[in-house]
């Protein structure tokens, strides 16, 4: 009884470790199928990290460029800066001296503000003038258009009567020919009635017969002479009709000839108006000739900086200024003493020009500066004053943007300038109607 109790308890024990065993081996598939999935997911997770870094990478090597091209800019702009800064420095001290005559200037420019006033004053009650003188301008321009419309109409209906003149010549030529040829039919027939008589004396037999012959023949000599009768009226009515045209044509043409006339005299005005900078440009050619530099198209006095101040400064050397009022006296005493030409003469303009070189508010500072130093000057002198020339005098800077050059490169020496020139009354507006005249 106790053996078979063993062996069933045997038999249950190996069930348990039986079962023992499969679920250890069910948990171990499991654990293997998680560390299998687990290393895939880790495998992806791996590529994706790895693309990711790969892509980093990159970006990193992009930056480092951007760093590096970075890291030159700044080292280029370092050296600039301190360039800069060295000429700052080397400016710092001529600034200095600036400001002290700007305070000199702003005294001054307080004392030119009221001057300026009652310029604006002179200037309002000029534009007034110069709106009329352009209102009388547009309307003798209108005139000027309508005078050519009529000439054109004019010329239009002086056309058609030389056409119908032409005709009437035809008629009359074909009239004429006619004439001839009916005068060549006369005399056949007169011909023709001799002959007939001859044979009426010869023939008496034939007498009824060429009596006949000859009423019919005398009834055509009739009926031509009729016809040449009315052929003559009618010629001599077309060269009545042919004379009143040629009448009104001589009358038409004398009208026209008078209006050309007056269109070129008017011309011809408005061509000495225009011309008068010419003029004036020529006067100061023929009386400076070749004692003081002047434009060849403008007109305008140069003077040379490196004569008048010092380098990087506005103050008139003292030793230039009697060469400088010289060359203003010269040069203004020709047109201010020419009667033709002082009643034409809006402004005397003097610009400071500087070359290229440093920055352009610098220069432009540096040439308004000098140009005023040089205006002030010029103020002070009696032959100024004795002229009245004050009212016309103005002065500007313009930096380095009328450089001059020389085989196509800047000439610094000749760039840094003073110049004096003129402007005249209606200037622009004469410009244009020259543009107009000369025009084809």
């Amino acid at each position: 009884m106790f053996k078979k109790d063993s062996t069933a308890e045997e038999d249950n024990f190996w069930i348990s470790y039986a079962d023992l065993m499969a679920g250890l081996l069910f948990v171990f598939i499991l654990l293997i199928g998680a560390i299998i999935s687990k290393s895939i997911i880790l495998k992806s997770d791996l590529h994706t990290q790895k693309d990711t870094l790969s892509t980093l990478s990159k970006a990193l090597k992009e930056k480092e460029r951007s760093l590096n091209n970075l890291n030159d800019t700044l080292l280029k702009s370092k050296v600039i800066i301190d360039e800069q800064s060295s000429y700052i420095n080397e400016n710092k001290a001529l600034l200095s001296q600036k400001d002290s005559e700007i305070s000199d200037s702003k005294a001054l420019l307080s004392n030119k503000a009221l001057e300026i006033e009652a310029h604006t004053v002179l200037l309002s009650e000029q534009e007034k003038l110069l709106t009329q003188k352009e209102a009388q301008l547009e309307k003798d321009k209108r005139i000027i258009e309508a005078k050519d419309t009529s000439l054109a109409h004019n010329e239009r209906i002086l056309k058609l009567k030389i056409e119908d003149i032409a005709k009437l010549n035809q008629m009359l030529l074909a009239s004429k020919n006619r004439e001839v040829k009916l005068n060549n039919k006369i005399v056949i027939v007169q011909r023709v009635l001799s002959k007939n008589k001859t044979k009426l004396a010869q023939s008496k037999q034939a007498e009824a017969k060429n009596t006949k012959q000859l009423k019919d023949y005398e009834g055509k000599v009739i009926i031509l002479s009729n016809q040449l009768t009315n052929a003559s009226k009618t010629a001599k009515l077309q060269d009545e009709k042919l004379l009143e045209i040629l009448n009104a044509v001589d009358e038409k043409k004398t009208k026209y000839d008078k209006l050309l006339s007056n269109l070129q005299s008017q011309k011809a005005k408005i061509k000495s108006l225009t011309g008068i900078k010419l003029r004036v440009v020529a006067a100061l050619k023929s009386a400076l000739g070749d004692k003081i530099d002047i434009d060849k198209k403008t007109g305008s006095l140069r003077l040379a900086s490196n004569i008048l101040f010092d380098s990087g400064y506005a103050k008139l050397k003292p030793e230039a200024k009697i060469e400088l009022k010289k060359a203003f006296e010269d040069y203004i005493g020709t047109l201010v003493e020419n009667r033709e030409i002082k009643p034409h003469l809006d402004k005397i303009i003097i610009e400071g020009h500087t070359d290229s070189d440093g920055p352009y508010i610098y220069n432009l500072n540096l040439s308004q500066k000098r140009a005023l130093a040089v205006m002030e000057y010029l103020l002070t002198l009696d032959f100024t004053k004795k002229h009245n020339i004050r009212p016309l005098m103005i002065a500007s800077g313009r930096a380095y943007l009328d450089l001059i050059s020389s085989n196509g490169r800047e000439d610094k020496e000749a760039s840094r300038r003073i110049e004096i020139k003129f402007r005249l009354k209606n200037e622009e507006a004469m410009n244009e109607i020259e543009k107009v005249l000369d025009a084809d």
